[in-house]
């Protein structure tokens, strides 16, 4: 769900040209859920194969990453490792939506009610470790490079910026500004429109970048205020104080300084103990991340993109052999500039 932050920042619209030739480390399970979500026939649920597996992750990701690179932008996606212990009960509530937003699709659908059905289907699906590891298969058959985070991936690629081994990091949440990362950039997508999910509206889409440090010197507040502001609204890993948003946490911060200071002034009762409170700024600020990793962009294998594709989940081989040639296409023009860049 990502922390509801965006009413106080400072958000400005960028175009392609800006991301040319830079490396984007994207947030994996960000993008492979967006992808669950839009990718659908008109029943609400996800593209299947012929055994029923859902396909709509490895379609999006393939033909967004192909997107990506013929618009010379290099991207680089990372996983979601072990989840924090602090986020169990999310977790927990999330699967419980998902199977009564499943529940309700097939309500929808015995009733032949499709604009319902496709409402809930949005809502209805959850990444499998199966569906993680396809991505994985795929990614590395297009030669494209993916780390492994320890925890959570939005930390793990906030890590990367930080140290200049990624420009920014990709993700439709805010989360990485909180895990520090330096510039986040929204909207990697080359479509002009998105729909809203579970509605049948639609929204402009314009790529968005987030410089932090800038926002946090307009804001006239810390990382750790940040934080603290985001506690209050609530995050993954807590709920927050009912009746306070982004702009009342701001408020209550910059009148009494610290998360602390707010719960005893204002008589705050969260759910989580002070302490636990505390450890949840602490991942926040110092999550356990890897350094063990090499981003290394390689030629595709297209044999074993074609057989992960077409012969195992049964894509259309015309679509496939046009997307591998296009991917070809895109690594010639950056090999033409500069092979041991974009190859090493």
């Amino acid at each position: 769900m990502g922390v509801k932050i965006r009413s106080l920042l400072e958000i400005e619209p960028i175009n392609f040209s800006i991301l040319k030739g830079k490396l984007v480390a994207i947030d994996a399970a960000n993008a492979l859920y967006q992808f669950l979500s839009i990718i659908q026939p008109t029943t609400g649920l996800p593209l299947l194969d012929s055994k029923k597996r859902i396909t709509s992750h490895l379609s999006g990701l393939f033909y967004r990453t192909i997107n990506l690179i013929e618009k010379e932008i290099r991207p680089i996606y990372v996983f979601d490792g072990k989840p924090p212990k602090f986020k169990t009960q999310t977790i927990r509530e999330r699967r419980a939506e998902r199977e009564s937003a499943y529940n309700q699709w097939k309500i929808a659908i015995e009733e032949g009610d499709i604009e319902t059905a496709r409402k809930f289907g949005q809502a209805a699906h959850r990444l499998t470790r199966e569906m993680v590891e396809d991505s994985k298969k795929l990614l590395e058959a297009m030669g494209i490079p993916f780390v492994q985070a320890f925890t959570e991936g939005e930390a793990q690629a906030s890590f990367m910026v930080r140290n200049k081994r990624a420009w920014a990091v990709a993700s439709q949440d805010f989360d990485s500004l909180l895990f520090g990362a330096p510039i986040v950039v929204r909207n990697l997508s080359l479509a002009e429109r998105r729909r809203i999910p579970r509605t049948n509206q639609y929204v402009k889409v314009e790529p968005e970048r987030i410089n932090i440090e800038e926002n946090l010197q307009k804001l006239k507040i810390s990382r750790e205020q940040l934080i603290d502001i985001a506690i209050l609204i609530g995050t993954d890993f807590n709920k927050g104080i009912k009746g306070v948003g982004a702009k009342t946490a701001f408020k209550l911060i910059n009148t009494y300084k610290d998360l602390k200071t707010v719960i005893k002034e204002k008589s705050y009762e969260f759910e989580r103990s002070e302490e636990e409170l505390e450890e949840i700024k602490n991942f926040f600020l110092h999550p356990q991340i890897t350094e063990e990793y090499k981003i290394e962009f390689k030629r595709s294998n297209n044999n074993l993109i074609k057989r992960l594709l077409i012969d195992e989940h049964q894509f259309s081989t015309d679509r496939v052999e046009r997307g591998i040639k296009r991917l070809e296409k895109g690594y010639a023009i950056k090999q033409q500039k500069s092979l041991d860049k974009w190859f090493s």
